[in-house]
């Protein structure tokens, strides 16, 4: 599409030029008229689309995008800190290394770190952080992402999702009856068990099961 206008407005500079050295009333007439549908045409050719201009911009960043899922994190009393490993970030230009914040969200992204992008994306912080007072830091092989506390509390995990996965879990294996607990715990672990310990625990489930039966029979029968 930008080959074709570039050519369309090639064409209408020749004319232009061919007019101001034309003598005849019949061939300025016909250079007016080339001129004129020239024009239009130029009109006419869409303009290049924004994702066009979001792929040069794309291609310029260098490589594809990798998303981050490892991580460290501990707290101070003002801060919450994360520790994401990337090795040679601290060759990079500090604009490369971007962190945007809300009050209970971040992003990172760290731009064409060895012809590739990175990116991690915390949403539903576990508590308000201040926007203002969040910051990152560049260290070697190291971006250290500090929230900065709204209150000066402890934070049990980072994120809402976390917390109320904790207290699902929690709430399966705190129960009155500590056999009702046992059986949660195996139901998870058949759950997210592979193969061998699927086998591991029927079987186990098979004989604790024919023991109980064995123990419910009288023994004068």
């Amino acid at each position: 599409m930008a080959a074709a206008r570039e050519e369309l407005q090639k064409d209408l500079e020749e004319v232009k030029e061919l007019l101001t050295k034309a003598t005849r009333k019949r061939v300025h007439d016909v250079l007016l008229a080339e001129k004129h549908k020239l024009e239009i045409e130029i009109k006419n050719q869409p303009l290049p689309k924004p994702k066009d201009v979001a792929e040069e911009e794309k291609s310029s960043l260098g490589g594809y995008t990798v998303k981050i899922n490892n991580y460290g994190w501990d707290q101070s009393d003002k801060f919450v800190k994360i520790y994401i490993s990337l090795n040679g970030v601290q060759k990079l230009p500090a604009e490369n290394v971007q962190v945007n914040f809300t009050e209970r969200s971040f992003d990172l992204l760290v731009k064409n770190l060895n012809g590739k992008n990175y990116t991690m994306t915390f949403n539903n912080l576990l508590k308000p952080i201040s926007v203002e007072g969040s910051s990152r830091k560049i260290k070697t092989d190291t971006v250290l992402v500090m929230c900065k506390k709204k209150r000066e509390e402890k934070w049990d995990c980072l994120t809402q999702v976390e917390k109320e996965s904790k207290e699902k879990e929690k709430a399966a294996y705190d129960t009155a009856d500590p056999s009702e607990g046992l059986m949660n715990i195996l139901k998870k672990m058949y759950a997210e068990g592979d193969d061998e310990m699927k086998r591991t625990i029927n079987k186990a489930w098979v004989e604790s099961r024919e023991k109980q039966y064995k123990g419910d029979i009288p023994m004068d029968i």
